[in-house]
């Protein structure tokens, strides 16, 4: 398709003027979308007090636990960026990002739990990965990440008998 069809009433010397505003344009929109406001990354921690790697009706979630945002270079693997944040009362936190982290690896990491006796990150719930970019089609400050967990050093009375409503009919 030529220019000729898109503005058919264009006169010819109008037409490098208006390839160079939709240039300059193009440009705008770019810078706009690299500079934008910070991420925001929200999500929860909890206690597995069944210890099944998954959340239960009997999960508790934990204020106080220490959540950090780590992104790591591709090919380095080395940490470019940390920031670290607190769950509230009802075990959410919502982390700031800075900047565009389109070509770096990044997850949220359990740090530690303020609970005595669930303390121990769950090995398959500890980390959460995010991405950190505008250049996904996504527009959206707001991140959601996946629930993160620690275990519960023994598990409640009541476990089995919740669990079994999660097994198959035998």
């Amino acid at each position: 398709m030529t220019l000729s069809c898109i503005v058919p009433m264009a006169s010819t010397s109008a037409r490098p003027f208006m390839l160079l505003a939709l240039c300059v344009l193009l440009q705008a929109f770019i810078s706009a979308q690299s500079s934008g406001s910070p991420f925001n990354v929200i999500g929860r921690v909890y206690c597995d007090t069944c210890r099944c790697g998954f959340e239960t009706p009997a999960t508790n979630y934990i204020e106080g636990a220490k959540v950090r945002i780590e992104c790591r270079d591709r090919k380095s693997l080395q940490v470019v960026y940390s920031n670290e944040g607190v769950t509230d009362s009802t075990g959410t936190y919502n982390i700031s990002v800075e900047d565009d982290h389109q070509d770096e690896i990044c997850e949220s990491v359990l740090v530690s739990s303020p609970v005595a006796d669930c303390k121990s990150a769950d090995p398959g719930r500890s980390r959460a990965t995010l991405v950190l970019t505008r250049y996904n089609g996504v527009i959206n400050e707001n991140l959601s990440a996946n629930a993160m967990g620690f275990l519960k050093d023994q598990p409640l009375a009541g476990c089995t008998e919740l669990l079994l409503q999660y097994a198959p009919d035998t």
